[in-house]
């Protein structure tokens, strides 16, 4: 299974612990669909998405329409979260150039990864 990078999947989240966010939620899948493809590597990489409205580049927000969003919403940079392929319900569009490089962006303060190393015409 191939999937781009800024995809929005819809996924079951459960079980969780703490902090992490639960249930059948949309996610953008952030992870190298080349590596993701092989069957070897069953785990998607992605960021949940939530209609509640955050703060700062950790949250950066996503326009309803082309992607399948129904509402604003905004990405849970910081709930970064690899999954099983077999958790994925549904597979909407992909989110905009922008809007992924905005994710890519929190990615890069968060992970604390050189933004100047990282090669964003991949995605």
């Amino acid at each position: 299974m191939k999937i781009g990078r800024g995809t929005v999947v819809l996924v079951e989240l459960n079980p969780t612990i703490g902090y992490q966010r639960k249930g059948v939620r949309p996610c953008v899948i952030v992870s190298d669909p080349e590596v993701t493809a092989d069957q070897r590597f069953p785990l998607l990489c992605v960021v949940p998405i939530t209609g509640t409205a955050g703060e700062g580049a950790l949250y950066p927000p996503l326009a309803p329409g082309r992607s399948g969003l129904m509402k604003p919403s905004f990405a849970l940079v910081d709930h970064l979260r690899s999954i099983d392929k077999r958790r994925l319900r549904h597979v909407f569009r992909r989110i905009t150039q922008a809007e992924l490089e905005a994710i890519d962006a929190g990615l890069c303060l968060y992970l604390g990864l050189d933004p100047s190393a990282v090669d964003f015409s991949r995605t």
